[in-house]
C-alpha cells in the first residue's frame, strides 16, 4: 500500500479502497461512544472527494450529533472514543491534552527485542519534503515518549509482540519509535523496509486499551478491543 494512505493529510490522488468491515460498538451511554475501528477505514474524511467514507461518517448515520475527540491512522485498527454531546467532547479533548488518558497498543515488530521493557524518548516533527512522513529531530521536534513491554518473542519467526504505551500522541509516533528501536512494525508501508512491510498484508498495530475519567461522572473507566492478529 502506498505511503499516501496514512489518512486525511495524505496526497489527494490516493484513493482509499472501500473497507467492507463494519465499525463495532464497544460501549455507549448518553455522553460518549467507544468503537472498534477496522484497519483501512479512515477516522475522518480524506481531502479527495472519493475518500469520504470513514468512521465518523458511518457513525453519523446513527448518531447525528457525534463529535470527534481523537484519530487513529488509516492502517491502525482498534479503540476510539467519541463525544455524543459538545460538553463530553470538550471534557474528553481536555483529558487527552492533559495526558491523563491512558492508551495501550499491541504491535508485532521485526526481530527479537532484547530488553523486556524500556522507553523510547525521541522528538518528532513533520518531514516537510516527504509529507506525510515524520522524522526524528532533536533541534525542532516535539517531545515524544513511548514505553514498551515485550509480550512474546517468536524466535522461529524472528518477530516480537510488544505492548506500546504512548505518553504523547505525535503523528506516526509508534511506527517511528519502533523503527528507531531497531525493530520496525511488520506491515508498515511508511517506515519499514519493503521486505518487512511485505511480511503482512496489514500494519500489525492495534489500539487495544483506553482508560480515562468519565467526562460526566469522573469515574475511572477502562475499555478494551481484542487484538485481531
Amino acid at each position: 500500500m502506498s505511503s499516501a494512505s496514512s489518512g486525511p493529510e495524505s496526497s489527494p490522488y490516493y484513493i482509499v479502497p472501500f473497507c467492507h468491515e463494519q465499525v463495532g460498538t464497544i460501549y455507549r451511554d448518553e455522553h460518549l461512544l467507544l468503537i472498534n475501528k477496522p484497519a483501512y477505514l479512515l477516522s475522518v474524511p480524506g481531502r479527495a472527494p472519493e475518500n469520504k467514507d470513514c468512521a465518523i461518517r458511518r457513525l453519523q448515520q446513527r448518531y447525528p450529533d457525534i463529535r470527534l475527540v481523537h484519530r487513529l491512522d488509516l492502517d491502525t485498527s482498534g479503540i476510539m472514543v467519541f463525544g455524543l454531546t459538545a460538553f463530553a467532547q470538550s471534557k474528553l479533548s481536555r483529558l487527552f491534552q492533559l495526558r491523563t488518558v491512558k492508551k495501550r497498543y499491541q504491535a508485532i515488530v521485526h526481530g527479537l527485542v532484547e530488553k523486556n521493557a524500556g522507553s523510547i524518548d525521541l522528538p518528532l516533527i513533520a518531514d516537510w519534503p516527504k509529507r506525510p512522513l515524520q522524522k526524528v529531530c532533536h533541534e525542532t521536534g516535539k517531545n515524544a515518549l513511548t514505553h514498551y513491554r515485550v509480550l512474546e518473542r517468536d524466535i522461529p519467526g524472528n518477530r516480537t509482540r510488544l505492548a506500546l504505551s504512548p505518553v504523547t500522541g505525535r503523528s506516526h509516533q509508534l511506527r517511528i519509535h519502533c523503527r528507531e528501536l531497531g525493530h520496525p512494525i511488520i506491515g508498515c508501508d511508511m517506515y519499514a523496509p519493503a521486505e518487512i512491510e511485505a511480511l503482512s498484508p496489514r500494519l500489525l498495530l492495534h489500539a487495544e486499551w483506553l482508560a480515562f475519567n468519565h467526562p460526566l461522572t469522573g469515574l475511572w473507566q477502562e475499555f478494551t478491543s481484542p487484538c485481531p492478529f
